[in-house]
C-alpha cells in the first residue's frame, strides 16, 4: 500500500497540480497586493477621494471613521468596501487567467484535421474483382 502511494503521488498529474497550486497561491497575494495599494487608490482618487476599505454599515446605528474603529466598538458590520475590493480583485483575477490561458493556447501546435480514411484492402479487392467480372 505504501508503495502503491509512492507511485500515486510521484505521477506527473499530482506534482503539476501542486505546483499550480502553490503558482496560484502566490499570484493571488500578488493581485491582492495590486488591487489594495494600487488599482483602489486609483479608483478612490477617482471616486472622489473614497477609501473603499473603510466603506461600511454599523450595524448598531452609530456613525464611525473607519472599519477597524467600527470593529472596535464591538458591534456587527456590513464591510462592503472590503466586498467591493474583492469584486474588482475577481475581475483581475479573471482577466490576468484570460491572458494566461491564451497565451498557452499560442504555444500548442494546431490540431491538423486528420485525412479521410481512405477504402481498406477489401474494399479495393472487391472493386478490382467486381471489375474484372465485367
Amino acid at each position: 500500500m505504501l508503495k502503491e502511494f509512492k507511485d500515486f503521488i510521484m505521477t506527473g498529474n499530482v506534482i503539476e497540480f501542486a505546483v499550480a497550486v502553490i503558482m496560484a497561491g502566490a499570484l493571488g497575494q500578488v493581485i491582492n497586493g495590486f488591487v489594495n495599494n494600487i488599482a483602489m487608490p486609483f479608483v478612490g482618487y477617482f471616486a472622489g477621494g473614497v477609501d473603499f476599505a473603510d466603506l461600511h454599515i454599523a450595524m448598531d446605528g452609530k456613525e464611525y471613521a473607519t472599519l477597524e474603529a467600527a470593529k472596535e466598538a464591538g458591534g456587527s458590520v456590513i464591510a462592503y468596501g472590503a466586498w467591493v475590493n474583492t469584486i474588482i480583485n475577481l475581475i483581475i483575477v479573471g482577466f490576468i487567467m484570460f491572458l494566461i490561458i491564451k497565451a498557452y493556447n499560442k504555444t500548442k501546435k494546431p490540431v491538423e484535421p486528420a485525412a479521410p480514411a481512405g477504402p481498406t484492402d477489401n474494399q479495393l479487392l472487391m472493386e478490382i474483382r467486381d471489375a474484372l467480372k465485367k
